[in-house]
């Protein structure tokens, strides 16, 4: 089976998360997501996510710091997520590539339909706010 590599953003500002939702007629059409997307041939993950944040948000961002890696397997693909945590450098994220964004606080997350393979991250980024606040 194919093993896609994916580079997802852990954008923060402010105590709340950047999520995206994804277009109608693509795979996951209407769950929302930590904005990012698939690796081409010749890049780096971190060349790969800074490529797709300035394409889908018209954002830049600083040298994204490796956060989790999570594997999912669907029925006919493998997905590996390699999350970042990164901020903005230049720009204010806007929807070029995704339906919709929004900044989310961490205790709202789960509030939102994610992809199966999103569910550990939005588990540890609560647990992270948890730990913080005391």
């Amino acid at each position: 089976m194919r093993v896609i590599e994916v580079a997802a953003g852990i954008i923060h500002r402010q105590g709340r998360y950047l999520i995206a939702r994804r277009k109608p007629g693509v795979h996951l059409a209407g769950f929302w997501e930590f904005p990012g997307g698939k690796r081409e041939a010749g890049e780096s993950l971190a060349e790969c996510l800074q490529r797709e944040l300035f394409e889908e948000l018209s954002i830049s961002i600083d040298l994204p710091i490796p956060y989790q890696i999570v594997r999912h397997d669907y029925p006919d693909k493998i997905v590996e997520l390699h999350f970042f945590r990164c901020t903005i450098e230049q720009g204010e994220p806007i929807p070029i590539g995704c339906e919709e964004i929004r900044w989310v606080p961490p205790e709202e997350l789960a509030r939102f339909r994610f992809p199966p393979a999103d569910q550990a991250i939005i588990q540890a980024l609560q647990r992270d706010a948890l730990g913080a606040s005391r």
